[in-house]
């Protein structure tokens, strides 16, 4: 290989199945990941929450999402080795300017951006079903703050809405409507 040339990047599809706090980004993302494996397309399905859950915050990161960004890289590229080729993300992605920042963790990285959308009262009867103790009022006023937050901001591609639909069914429609089963592999 000559000077200044450089192996180009495999483009790697990528999606971050996004939302507020409750609406089901995680379970929804391994639903995903299950259909997948049943055609068998190789792919990494990873919530983000677990690659950051570290304590003390940097305090201009309060969700320490460079600690997770950083950690995302190294996982991926494991799995890459492994024989992934595409990759499910669970996060809440709260900027646009936090696209770039996947980018940057995921060479090759081609990002979809899927945001689950719920009413307040699905959120509030979904969190309040999973948090218990010192968490759940923090946990409630989050998800109605990214709920207006989100859908002020639109930093999705699209949104799949979630009230009153299995999680399966959700799954399904993300799956067409990013195309992974139509293209050739």
């Amino acid at each position: 290989m000559g000077i200044g040339k450089r192996t180009p990047l495999a483009t790697v599809p990528t999606l971050i199945v996004t939302g507020p706090v409750g609406v089901g980004k995680t379970r929804v993302a391994y639903e995903i990941a299950n259909l997948l494996e049943e055609v068998a397309l190789p792919h990494a399905c990873i919530d983000l929450d677990t690659l950051r859950s570290c304590y003390p915050r940097p305090p201009q990161d309060r969700f320490n999402l460079a600690l997770g960004l950083k950690n995302l890289g190294v996982i991926w590229e494991n799995c890459r080795l492994a024989g992934a080729t595409h990759l499910i993300l669970a996060d809440v992605v709260e900027s646009p300017g936090e696209r770039a920042d996947y980018q940057l963790a995921v060479p090759g990285a081609a990002i979809t951006i899927v945001r689950l959308r719920a009413t307040i009262a699905t959120l509030t009867a979904r969190v309040g079903g999973r948090e218990t103790g010192s968490g759940l009022d923090w946990h409630l006023r989050r998800a109605a703050e990214l709920a207006a937050q989100m859908d002020r901001d639109q930093v999705e591609d699209f949104v799949v809405e979630t009230d009153g639909r299995a999680v399966t069914t959700i799954a399904h429609e993300i799956i067409d409507r990013c195309g992974w089963l139509a293209q050739p592999r």
